[in-house]
């Protein structure tokens, strides 16, 4: 199951950060001294907080093959249409699971776990499918601080 964790809702206090300039993840460049304009994360990530966009917290390691991970916060996107190779948030009975949406060639929809150790979730002719929301962004604090 995963867990509602917050509605995102907009932030008075909402300002631009510095941003320095590209920084080398390979050799070290001399370019140290290069600025840029200031950046403000909600133009960044495209997120404008409304009433369709809710995060929770991931659970698990069935999506590891799409850069989820197990504690990660899932920004959701419930107005958006969910398309074929999308991560979808999706109710299977009466709890949520997060899979890439797919089709078969007979046009039966699937829910697939990008860790191959999952199976696909194969619906049965009984069973529907109801997308509760798409995933737009993953959220991941790195390092020790986590």
């Amino acid at each position: 199951m995963i867990p509602l964790t917050a509605k995102l809702s907009p932030s008075a206090s909402s300002q631009p950060l510095p941003l320095a300039g590209p920084v080398s993840c390979g050799f070290p460049s001399p370019a140290a001294d290069y600025a840029v304009p200031d950046l403000s994360l909600d133009e960044l990530v495209g997120i404008r907080p409304t009433s369709s966009i809710f995060l929770f917290r991931a659970s698990g390691d069935s999506m590891l093959g799409t850069g989820i991970r197990d504690g990660d916060i899932l920004v959701v996107d419930k107005a958006k249409e969910a398309k074929v190779g999308d991560v979808v948030l999706a109710i299977i009975g009466c709890e949520f699971t997060v899979k890439e949406l797919a089709k078969d060639e007979q046009g039966n929809f699937s829910l697939v776990a990008t860790n191959p150790a999952y199976p696909p979730i194969v619906l049965g002719e009984a069973e529907t499918l109801e997308v509760w929301g798409v995933c737009i962004w993953v959220l991941r604090q790195m390092g020790a601080a986590r």
